[in-house]
């Protein structure tokens, strides 16, 4: 019955990988705004801060965690922007890092710049992966917002 049926306003950056793999970028649900996983891409799809891989395709070296932490959070509060929210609407975030102690080594400030605040009032769960949609990739960041 349409009249039961959800009413979802969805966004996304028009990315290869949203028709590829099947989703949005963020969907809209009465007050509560979910992000899909976001990485450090551009405005091109490239990834910023690309790790390097060795000859087997896994990653060499995690120490662009920082610069792609950075662009994650960026990309967040672009499509948050949509819903004409920002960071301080999120009540939840979900860090998946290929590498927990480059990870911890740069997520506290670059937390702290991104939500403007020096204790987030955030819930924050950070786990391991070995492995994210893209080689290269280091970090992806779900986050659940609520709008006032």
């Amino acid at each position: 019955d349409s009249a039961m049926a959800l009413r979802k306003d969805v966004k996304g950056f028009g990315m290869p990988w949203e028709d590829q793999y099947g989703y949005v970028q963020a969907l809209k649900v009465d007050d509560t705004i979910y992000v899909s996983g976001q990485l450090s891409h551009d405005e091109q799809g490239n990834i910023v801060g690309a790790a390097p891989l060795d000859d087997s395709g896994k990653i060499s070296d995690h120490s662009n965690m920082e610069t792609q932490m950075r662009q994650t959070y960026a990309n967040a509060k672009k499509i948050l922007s949509e819903f004409s929210a920002t960071l301080d609407n999120v009540v939840e975030e979900v860090l998946y890092v290929t590498d927990m102690d480059q990870a911890m080594g740069v997520a506290g400030p670059v937390r702290k710049e991104a939500y403007g605040s020096a204790k987030p009032e955030v819930a924050s769960t950070i786990l391991v992966t070995p492995r994210l949609a893209f080689p290269t990739q280091l970090i992806e960041i779900k986050f659940i917002a609520k709008l006032r």
